[in-house]
């Protein structure tokens, strides 16, 4: 095998010259966003659900009726999670309490409620309460569960029917 030599007369040398580490390191995050893909996509589920076939028939016990049928139960379908962070919330301090509807609207933030606005309400409201419009019913449930409040009622008056309405008598 002969050598490679230059127009100098001197040995041609073989190589690769990186042009920069971002280029190395771009080329490492691809590598490894395809073996993280590669490994997180989605197989076999590990839950079955095992439905009782349409035309099976089971032979009668002892103490069971001749008439009987074996009653399928009925799957439970599971509820979304309430999105906190895609529900929007107002806040009002109906009470005497200074500063209350701003430290409640704080709370809420911290647990991942998308808190809007929070100020005074003037009327005349029994208890603490959420109100919510109709397609909001879970997400005022688990507002009222967050908070601590007992109280819920569908939105009344004035109030917006896009959100979560938070009125607070006292402390909570």
């Amino acid at each position: 095998m002969a050598d490679r030599l230059g127009p100098d007369r001197t040995r041609a040398q073989r190589g690769m010259v990186l042009s920069s580490p971002v280029v190395l390191l771009s080329v490492v995050a691809v590598l490894l966003a395809g073996f993280a893909f590669v490994m997180t996509r989605g197989g076999e589920p590990t839950e079955r659900e095992i439905a009782t076939p349409v035309g099976a028939t089971e032979s009668p016990s002892a103490t069971a009726s001749p008439t009987a049928e074996p009653t399928a139960e009925p799957t439970k379908k599971r509820k979304k999670p309430v999105r906190r962070a895609e529900v929007l919330v107002e806040v009002y301090n109906n009470s005497g309490v200074t500063g209350l509807a701003g430290s409640v609207a704080d709370s809420a933030t911290d647990i991942g409620w998308q808190v809007v606005g929070a100020d005074n309400w003037y009327g005349s409201i029994p208890e603490n309460t959420v109100y919510y419009p109709a397609r909001l019913k879970r997400a005022a449930k688990q507002l009222a569960l967050d908070l601590g409040i007992d109280r819920r009622m569908p939105v009344a008056g004035a109030m917006k029917g896009d959100r979560l309405t938070v009125i607070l008598t006292g402390e909570i």
